[in-house]
């Protein structure tokens, strides 16, 4: 019988972590997704962005969009 590892997934409307309770993506959520989309960096960009509006709107005031936008989508830009 295998274990099965805890998902780090964003709880919604909160936007923490379901399993380390910390501001999601986690450090955990950010390594699986890079693994993910490993070969198509654009693609993870854009669902990043996605989930950006989303927890914006959900969020709402009490988060600053820039500070939304460094932790949801600039951690995962291509470094060149």
């Amino acid at each position: 019988m295998s274990r099965r590892r805890p998902e780090h997934a964003p709880s919604r409307p909160t936007w923490r972590c379901r399993n380390c309770g910390v501001a999601w993506p986690c450090s955990a959520a950010k390594l699986r997704l890079l693994g993910e989309y490993r070969d198509d960096r654009t693609a993870l960009l854009v669902h990043l962005a996605t989930l950006y509006a989303e927890a914006t709107a959900q969020l709402g005031d009490g988060a600053s969009a820039v500070g939304l936008f460094d932790r949801f989508v600039s951690w995962a830009r291509a470094r060149g």
